[in-house]
């Protein structure tokens, strides 16, 4: 294989993989001949660090989004939509089994030969719609293992093309280069080279979207297609390259905004458009120390890695023809959890015997009357420590360490600044009328503060905490390497 990878290789290897694919590589699946379809094709469009204020709906600025802007007018926009928590590897866990991270075992982001990954026996989203007949792909960052027993085909996916984990695990990496090899570009479970360059990623994974919906376009289908964009280096193909006031980062979702128009046209130009539900959103917030290079909070406080709103709050917007009323606008409180139960409540598939924690938002998407947020209480986690909890109107704060910018400047050019870092203590707010977290109501709301502090009570005995120490008794292992048979890297 070749060290690097241009264009004319991808189209080449396309064509050629895609046809191993027809000839017997992947099962094909779909109904019989002449049998409508009735289960609903699934598009989730999965971001990595895009913050709250990166699109044109939420606030953009510098750049346009007008495809994702009239997926929005078309469908249903969240305001108080939420990551599983502010972290790459952890983040995708939550969205893929409906558990928090902490009970599934993924913390943090997976590094390259990480002894960890997803565990055999939890049950993913793909696994869950294969079962009802789908076919399931996954286009872009997996990050939940590389070794070959995590890899997405171990877990209910079909096929698979792209980046085993974050895309500055690289030589290249602006401060930590030396730790780092050859970043792999993966076909299903082999190597299909090594990549120097990113700057087509996008635009190759937006090409295999296409031509995976094409192949199954009888349905039912489900597709992941989890950009490496926006998350640092950032790449952006030539077309789109240089047309942004806002520089770099405005290119790149530019493309990212180019690529959802391209889903959804190649929806309709096979006639699928109205029978496909679309999920756009992202993993975390954006990484704020890139400065020039980082996406916008909006008016929410910090950014990823951080359990305030700026670290997990996401832009989300949903679009289903005839389904989705045009035009929603939804502030309940929901989160990635929510797309498991709520995918197997739409297909008719079974949810787990294990405990997941995820609940079904339907009938949020579609705005039913008098719907509220399922939430009773949701636990703020991150890295396994309990940061903070938040119910539909109230969030409270335990005492931690978090990082911040502390209102100065963030890097320029793909070079970082350092953090400093901060205490907070026992903080409340009030997320109806300060979702920026800049009052602190604990004084005059003891009896609110009673009632949350039992809240983080139950999540420690369910889910520890690694702030105070607790082990919880909910929590299940990850997947480990078995070492007995010798390396287990991809080839």
């Amino acid at each position: 294989m070749s060290e690097s990878f241009s264009r004319r290789d991808f189209l080449g290897l396309l064509g050629a993989t895609t046809g191993a694919m027809l000839a017997g590589c992947v099962k094909e699946r779909g109904l019989p001949a002449g049998q409508a379809q009735s289960k609903p094709n699934i598009i989730v469009i999965f971001c990595d660090d895009e913050g709250y204020g990166d699109t044109g709906k939420y606030g953009a600025k510098g750049y346009v989004t007008p495809n994702l802007d009239r997926m929005a007018d078309e469908g249903v926009m969240f305001t108080d939509f939420h990551a599983a928590t502010a972290v790459c590897s952890a983040s995708r866990a939550g969205l893929l089994t409906g558990c928090y991270p902490e009970r599934v075992s993924i913390l943090g982001a997976l590094g390259p030969h990480s002894p960890v990954g997803i565990n055999d026996s939890e049950v993913t989203i793909a696994e869950m719609l294969r079962e009802q007949g789908y076919a399931t792909g996954i286009i872009g960052k997996w990050h939940l293992g590389d070794h070959p027993q995590f890899l997405p085909l171990r877990h209910g996916f079909d096929e698979y093309f792209g980046l085993p984990y974050s895309n500055d695990m690289w030589p290249n990496h602006p401060t930590a280069g030396k730790d780092y090899g050859p970043l792999p570009l993966i076909q299903n479970n082999k190597v299909l080279a090594w990549l120097e360059d990113q700057s087509m990623l996008t635009t190759w994974y937006t090409e295999r979207a296409v031509d995976f919906i094409q192949r199954h376009k009888s349905g039912p289908f489900f597709l992941y297609l989890a950009h490496n964009m926006p998350h640092v280096p950032l790449f952006v193909s030539n077309r789109f390259r240089g047309k942004t006031e806002r520089g770099l980062f405005g290119d790149v979702i530019e493309e990212i905004d180019w690529s959802t128009g391209q889903v959804i046209e190649t929806l309709k130009a096979q006639g699928i458009d109205k029978n496909t539900l679309i999920v756009y959103t992202s993993d975390n917030g954006p990484w704020l120390s890139y400065g020039d290079h980082a996406g916008s909070t909006g008016p929410l406080r910090e950014g990823k890695g951080t359990m305030f709103e700026g670290g997990m709050r996401e832009p989300c917007i949903m679009r289903w023809p005839g389904k989705i009323p045009t035009g929603l606008v939804c502030n309940e409180l929901a989160t990635t959890m929510d797309l498991f139960p709520t995918f197997a409540g739409l297909a008719g598939g079974k949810l787990p015997e294990h405990k997941i924690d995820g609940h079904d938002i339907w009938p949020l998407i579609i705005g039913q009357e008098g719907a509220k947020s399922p939430w009773e209480v949701w636990y703020c986690y991150y890295m396994g420590g309990l940061q903070a909890v938040r119910t539909p109107r109230w969030k409270l704060q335990f005492p931690h360490t978090y990082r911040t910018l502390d209102g100065h400047p963030g890097g320029t050019g793909g070079m970082p600044v350092e953090y400093s870092y901060k205490e907070i203590g026992l903080t409340l707010y009030d997320m109806q009328s300060d979702f920026a977290e800049t009052t602190d109501l604990s004084a005059n709301y003891p009896e609110v503060v009673a009632q949350l502090q039992e809240y983080g009570r139950q999540a420690r005995a369910d889910l520890g905490d690694e702030l105070t120490g607790v082990k919880g008794s909910g929590i299940r292992p990850p997947g480990t390497v078995n070492w007995s048979s010798g390396p287990q890297t991809v080839q």
